[in-house]
């Protein structure tokens, strides 16, 4: 189980970030000596601390729990942040606020599949050079409300300039495509990337992922277009928002603009009759008409015809 708990008001009180490491603070460090306390709390005796990391405003733990435990998990986790806080704890954190050090809420992700706690393992201890990265290209990790493409209104984030690449296509494939056949695809669109091509994809279909990711671990620049792909701005996530994995990489690269085009661009007369020609008069609120009118706008985007 990963548990993710923020400080309150996501204040930087727990470390500085030096490089590609991260400092802690003398509350970071009584916060790390706690965590390690945690398998010592009554009844916890089952829970083991497989890994965290400090962030200068939230921390990462990992819990490998060996048999069910007497209490919930979130009894444990507001033990640790009392202690982590208390005036009569033995840690007496030095934080000069009325305020508790964490926020009340936390996160957990219960992690099932195989290698998966490893793999999270090594995604939280690589947060610091993530954090440093997003730091040194502000530019590309910043949500632009409003970029047009052409007469196009989108929310963005990435290289925005992608996007007047000369040479772009879009990848589209059908749900009943063999694995041989998205295989071919993918090795044709391989291919152009080497020659120049940036392509745009919604990435929704199974040989549209397998196809984004093959661009992407071999560094090609792509353009993916979602739907709901950022949070709003009053979102309290929205300033702290990042794509994930191997989108990270390539944003941080320049490879990666991330598009996700206003709602009115989806009830526009042109994409409106593209979509319907191709799955007929469905309700626009459905997931499908969505899908495919999303692959429509990022059809007009790579040819330029909504310039």
């Amino acid at each position: 189980m990963m548990i993710t708990i923020v400080t309150t008001d996501r204040k930087p009180l727990l470390g500085t970030l030096k490089g590609e490491k991260i400092e802690l603070t003398t509350t970071g460090l009584a916060v790390a000596k706690e965590i390690e306390n945690i398998p010592t709390y009554k009844g916890a005796e089952s829970i083991e601390i497989y890994s965290y990391v400090i962030m200068p405003d939230h921390v990462h733990i990992l819990l490998h729990i060996h048999e069910k435990l007497t209490q919930h998990i979130g009894n444990y986790i507001r033990w640790f942040k009392k202690r982590c806080w208390d005036a009569g704890s033995a840690l007496e954190i030095p934080v000069s606020s009325d305020k508790p050090l964490f926020a009340p809420e936390y996160h957990d992700r219960i992690l099932k599949g195989k290698n998966q706690l490893a793999h999270m393992k090594r995604y939280i201890q690589d947060n610091p050079r993530r954090l440093a990265l997003k730091r040194a290209n502000k530019e590309l990790f910043t949500i632009h409300q409003e970029i047009r493409f052409g007469k196009y209104p989108c929310v963005a984030m990435g290289n925005i300039f992608l996007a007047d690449y000369p040479l772009k296509k879009v990848v589209k494939c059908s749900r009943r495509l063999t694995q041989e056949q998205i295989d071919q695809l993918k090795a044709q669109c391989l291919a152009e990337a080497e020659e120049g091509t940036v392509h745009i994809t919604g990435a929704i279909s199974e040989g549209e992922k397998q196809i984004a990711r093959a661009l992407r671990e071999n560094e090609h620049p792509l353009i993916i277009v979602l739907q709901n792909g950022f949070p709003k701005p009053d979102d309290p996530h929205y300033k702290y928002y990042k794509p994930q994995g191997v989108y990270f990489e390539a944003c941080a690269k320049g490879k990666l603009l991330i598009l996700e085009p206003y709602m009115e661009v989806l009830e526009m007369p042109e994409i409106v009759e593209m979509t319907e020609k191709k799955v007929g008069k469905i309700p626009h609120d459905t997931q499908r008409y969505h899908f495919v009118a999303m692959n429509m706008v990022a059809e007009k985007i790579a040819t330029g015809e909504g310039e």
